[in-house]
């Protein structure tokens, strides 16, 4: 455990208290949680602050692409077993965010922290975590993000050394190559559906042999699949000592029986039994909004979030079968990512057979992407009238970030 709360300095204080007290304001004016221009206001008059407030805390931190809120929540009630945790739940998760959140977590054992892609060398420098969490990585937000083999030469470098012990996806090349310059790693058989960013070798860009979906290595140098300790097998996780321990969760789907796998190998590392935590995981319902059924104007709304193709694919495994309509909303605004090439990418041709109805900013842009699959559609200016359009019954609403968080509003969740 680290080292018991010590009093921060004066300029520590005035810092935390500034931030609340900009946060406050941006919550009043109705401009959201405020987290992240608290954040701002406290780091521009403590530089340091962000560690400082890590100082007394067992940290977490959890990256990928896709996954890493709900891991971070599912982490988090985990170790609740074995003390107060403080967390970003809400998903800021870049240093401002990382610091407000983390100001309210005096009295927390642990800190468990949803860390942005780009940042996560530099915030782990910041508050030295006990364990870091890597979950997968792919294409995503091109327009601002770095190209996936760049992100994970970012990550190989800047965690080579790390005194955290890494809980790293074994079946995704590009995790396993950028957690291999780590000392301490714990792997984890956590699947990887989406496998269009990992056909070249990431050490040595030759081509990647998969015999299986269980196996993969590089024809040229050798480069493979690591032997997991984890193994995430239908609906149980084998542990290090080969117990099986059933996965029951609330929230739907492969990709989060993978999350509760991950999570169950970070709370191991702080003496959480797999059992323990598992039990715990099962009272998480929804995640900052995803998964939530809301009812709206007579009809039940599933909100669900896709940001990029990867996620997109599994969010087609997770909804209920033709006929049940679907509502797919895309945006690209700037915490979106302003390029929509990305659909392009995405097999829309599963959906074949559902009612769809189409919003949000690029709704266009996806009407083509449609089109050109052979997907029947139509295209609404407004959530309303695409509910008056669709047949009764449940739906399933699919949304990129910024166009979820505009569903989200307009059913009042």
């Amino acid at each position: 455990m680290a080292d018991s709360a010590q009093p921060l300095s004066a300029r520590a204080r005035l810092a935390v208290t500034a931030g609340k007290a900009a946060a406050a304001v941006s919550r009043a004016a109705g401009r959201g949680s405020g987290s992240v221009i608290g954040g701002r206001v406290a780091l521009k008059l403590d530089p340091d602050l962000l560690s400082r407030l890590a100082g007394h805390l067992d940290v977490v931190l959890v990256s990928a692409t896709n996954g890493k809120t709900t891991t971070t929540r599912l982490i988090a009630e985990a170790l609740r077993a074995g003390g107060e945790v403080v967390s970003n739940a809400l998903g800021a998760n870049m240093p401002a965010g990382i610091t407000s959140a983390l100001s309210g977590g005096t009295e927390a054992r642990y800190g468990v922290i949803e860390v942005d892609e780009k940042y996560l060398a530099g915030v782990a420098r910041d508050v030295t975590p006990k364990a870091i969490a890597l979950l997968n990585l792919s294409r995503d937000q091109l327009d601002r993000a770095a190209e996936t083999r760049m992100l994970a030469e970012r990550w190989r470098e800047g965690l080579q050394g790390t005194k955290a012990t890494v809980v790293a996806n074994a079946d995704d090349p590009l995790v396993v190559w950028a957690a291999s310059s780590c000392p301490n790693v714990v792997w984890v058989a956590a699947g990887q559906e989406w496998k269009d960013d990992a056909w070249s070798c990431p050490s040595c860009g030759g081509v990647l042999n998969r015999p299986g979906d269980d196996t993969w290595r590089c024809g040229e140098c050798g480069f493979g699949r690591p032997t997991p300790t984890w193994i995430l097998s239908g609906d149980t996780v084998l542990d290090p000592h080969g117990s099986a321990w059933p996965i029951a969760l609330q929230l739907p789907g492969r990709a989060n029986k993978a999350n509760a796998a991950t999570a169950a190998a970070v709370a191991a590392l702080f003496g959480i039994p797999p059992q323990t935590a598992l039990h715990r995981m099962q009272s998480v319902a929804a995640v900052a909004g995803r998964y939530d059924v809301v009812s709206h104007l007579g009809r039940d709304l599933r909100l669900l979030l896709a940001k990029n193709p990867a996620g997109w694919l599994e969010t087609f495994s997770l909804i209920d079968p033709p006929p049940t309509p679907v509502i797919l909303s895309v945006n690209a605004r700037g915490a979106d990512g302003t390029d929509t090439s990305w659909l392009w990418d995405v097999d829309y041709g599963r959906l074949a057979g559902h009612p769809i109805a189409v919003l949000g900013d690029r709704r266009l842009d996806l009407a083509v992407r449609l089109e050109v699959a052979g997907v029947a559609f139509a295209v609404h200016d407004t959530l309303q009238q695409a509910l008056t359009q669709l047949p009764p019954g449940r739906i399933e609403a699919i949304a990129n970030y910024t166009a979820f968080q505009d569903l989200r509003r307009l059913v009042g969740n």
